[in-house]
């Protein structure tokens, strides 16, 4: 076939969905008209461990407008199958209202039902729980840690021995949560035996199976409708315990329930990215070739799960070196799971190992760039494959020329501005390039109009928009006639809208839908007397603003609806699929950024501020240009977070969190945030997916703490190794 004209990808579109967004038309999960819903409040434990050991529901049960009172001692008993299908991570995941166990502070123990939403608050507030409580285990030093996960090439303590130079480094990072503007809601509805929740997912598929398990369901018998999610960064990946709550009220008072949590509750059960404890220690030769590194990593999980994330890969091969080791253990804490969140697991590695390779720099007088230029491998060593692309030495370049690094000055508190010491720092960035199964269906209509449909999600990059650009160029369509449909179980199963797979998966399902319906209509033109393409080869007709002709002679063509209508066909339709080599890959699948950061502290009171943030990015082909920076741009602001802001206080007598609220939890605002750039290297990865992109979601954010924080030490020579950086850190 002739290449395709390739008009919508790479333009730099606004979104599709933009207008039903700012002008309130765009329904968020709460926001579903549902005839005949009432509303439920979950009452939450305010012990961090122990048991129920009385409800008394009278007052509750007596207010105004109450339909039921929902605990462990009247709850119907649930099936609870097993499912390893929905992000469910290892253990035996909380079974709401099956007993009188309390695991974690604000764990669900009641449910209010009532006919208005004042009701059902006034009703939780009257509820009175007893417990026997015990002393909860809520931080990583009271905990008794797993057996680690672990990795090893190499000889680490003899490469450690051997080395001219050491470090041995402490790290801790804090809990984040991931506050999203629109909290998790559900409205759940029963019609007999079938079950359809309106809910707050990136993940239809996944809260599909799992309601089917819990309840005993067939798969089929549950619908999940999300078309849009008010941002998520990972908290809605799994099917959380509320969402079982809405439908049990539904199923027991047989009327159409609405849950929507409050904001303190998005911090007791909808997942955080927890805390770690993390040794690294390091060895060079005196020009700074990395020899060996040992890592040691303790992370929090709840009592009942085992929440892993991807933290070991940037440590096998981000950098060249003989001897690795690493040592992952989880300590089982009386906490909720936590899940993932932007950038999970290497976004953590990230700060650790790029704030020690600055400190290595520092020490040996060499360059922080030049150093890691003399650690970049030719392949990847924890695999022994070549990398499908790594562009990392030019993401240092451009980054360097555009940011103006040769201004730095690389003696610590040596630039000032007034009262403000001024620092540059740096950090590269790497995340995986994530693929899995993906399907699409796609309908040309006989108007020449597209619908794409798959059961996707969009919490903010934009998939609405983006799926269509690749549809439209596929087709050969305008995209004012392309519609993607997304958000409903019953399109054809996609992954998570996370880990930066959609576009990969999905996108490349979408392009094999799409490719399907051209060259029907193609093969219909060639075979038809009545066609000017007539006699012509298929692989010579190409498709532009919806009309096939020859390429190179734009004049021998027909339009889709003259075809379609000549040879009475309503419609062309063919379903698409993606799915990864099946087998050992034989490539290293990652993206790549240098990130680049300028700061100034304030010399008396410690105070830091980002001056400028500049990202450059290796991500494979750019899809959507406009898109990808309101990606870049994001990113860069959940790092500003991560570096300066972002802390879960936790009270440890009770297990309370203290600032479970946006007051006190403190995410960056506009008089935060300074002049930020994004910059994307041309290029694409054939290797990885059919339409070359290696994601960007996590990648943008990856990098910026660990920058930020290396800049904070050029500004004022002191070392901070554990986030968020704060004022007295510094003083």
């Amino acid at each position: 076939m002739s290449p395709q004209p390739q008009a919508a990808v790479g333009a730099p579109l606004s979104r599709v969905d933009g207008r039903l967004k700012v002008t309130g038309r765009a329904l968020y999960a709460a926001e579903h008209d549902v005839d005949g819903a009432v509303h439920a409040v979950i009452v939450d434990s305010s012990i961090g461990r122990g048991r129920v050991t009385s409800i008394d529901t009278r007052d509750a049960e007596a207010h105004p407008g109450v339909l039921r009172v929902i605990h462990h001692r009247n709850a119907p008993k649930l099936p609870y199958r097993d499912n390893s299908g929905s992000n469910n991570p290892p253990g035996r995941r909380l079974r709401v209202f099956q007993d009188d166990q309390v695991r974690f502070h604000g764990q669900p123990v009641a449910v209010v039902v009532a006919t208005t939403l004042e009701a059902a608050q006034h009703g939780a507030s009257l509820v009175k729980v007893r417990y026997d409580s015990e002393q909860p285990a809520t931080d990583l030093t009271e905990g008794e840690p797993g057996e680690p996960a672990n990795y090893a090439r190499g000889d680490v303590e003899a490469g450690l021995r051997s080395a001219a130079v050491r470090l041995d480094l402490n790290y801790r990072t804090a809990r984040n949560h991931h506050n999203p503007m629109e909290p998790h809601a559900t409205i759940a509805r029963w019609k007999g035996d079938k079950l359809t929740v309106w809910d707050k997912t990136q993940w239809v598929v996944g809260t599909q199976t799992e309601l089917a398990a819990v309840f005993g369901l067939e798969t089929d018998a549950v619908r999940v409708i999300s078309p849009f999610v008010g941002g998520g960064f990972g908290t809605a990946l799994r099917c959380w315990p509320h969402v079982i709550v809405a439908a049990l009220a539904a199923r027991e008072t047989e009327r159409p329930v609405k849950l929507v949590l409050s904001r303190k509750q998005m911090y007791l059960g909808t997942g955080y990215r927890p805390s770690y404890e993390y040794r690294l220690r390091l060895g060079s030769d005196r020009r700074g070739r990395l020899i060996a590194a040992d890592h040691a990593m303790d992370a929090e999980t709840s009592s009942y799960e085992q929440f892993t994330e991807a933290i070991l890969a940037a440590g096998q091969m981000l950098y060249s070196m003989p001897d690795v080791r690493q040592a992952y253990r989880l300590v089982p804490l009386d906490l909720p799971t936590p899940l993932w969140m932007r950038g999970p697991g290497f976004q953590t590695a990230s700060f650790v190992i790029e704030s020690a390779m600055d400190e290595l720099a520092h020490k040996l007088g060499v360059d922080p760039i030049e150093l890691r230029r003399r650690n970049e491998p030719n392949e990847d060593e924890a695999r022994n494959v070549p990398f499908s692309t790594r562009r990392l030495r030019e993401c240092y370049t451009v980054g360097a020329r555009e940011f103006g690094w040769h201004r730095r000055d690389p003696r610590p508190r040596s630039t000032r501005d007034g009262d403000w010491l001024i620092g540059m720092g740096m950090a590269a960035g790497v995340y995986d390039t994530a693929r899995f199964q993906a399907e699409a269906r796609a309908r040309l209509d006989a108007d020449g109009t597209a619908v794409v449909e798959a059961a996707a999600s969009d919490m903010g990059p934009g998939t609405y928009t983006s799926q269509a650009q690749v549809a439209a160029d596929a087709l050969g369509l305008t995209m004012r006639t392309v519609t993607f449909r997304l958000g409903d179980s019953l399109y054809p199963p996609t992954p998570p809208h996370g880990g930066s797979m959609t576009m990969a998966s999905v996108g490349s399902a979408t392009l094999d839908a799409c490719d399907r319906i051209r060259r029907q209509a193609i093969q219909l033109a060639v075979e038809d007397r009545d066609s000017p393409l007539y006699g012509v080869q298929a692989d010579e007709v190409v498709v532009r603003s919806g009309r096939l002709h020859v390429q190179g002679n734009p004049a021998r063509g027909e339009t889709y609806q003259r075809l379609l209508s000549r040879n009475d066909r309503t419609h062309l339709e063919a379903d698409g699929s993606f799915a990864p080599p099946s087998g050992p890959e034989r490539h290293s699948f990652y993206g790549y950024n240098a990130t680049f950061a300028e700061v100034a502290v304030d010399a008396t009171l410690g105070l830091v501020r980002v001056r400028r943030v500049l990202g450059v990015y290796d991500a494979g082909r750019i899809i959507s240009p406009k898109l990808a920076d309101s990606q870049a741009l994001g990113g860069m602001v959940g790092g500003i977070g991560t570096a300066l802001l972002e802390h879960t206080v936790t009270d440890h007598r009770d297990g309370r969190i203290v600032n479970a609220n946006l007051a006190d939890y403190l995410v960056p605002v506009n008089a935060d945030i300074p002049d930020l750039k994004g910059i994307f290297l041309d290029g694409e990865d054939y290797e990885a997916d059919p339409i070359g992109v290696k994601g960007l979601g996590e990648l943008v954010m990856i990098g910026v703490a660990p920058a930020i924080a290396n800049a904070v030490f050029n500004a004022t020579g002191r070392r901070v190794r554990e986030l968020p950086i704060t004022a007295e850190a510094l003083l």
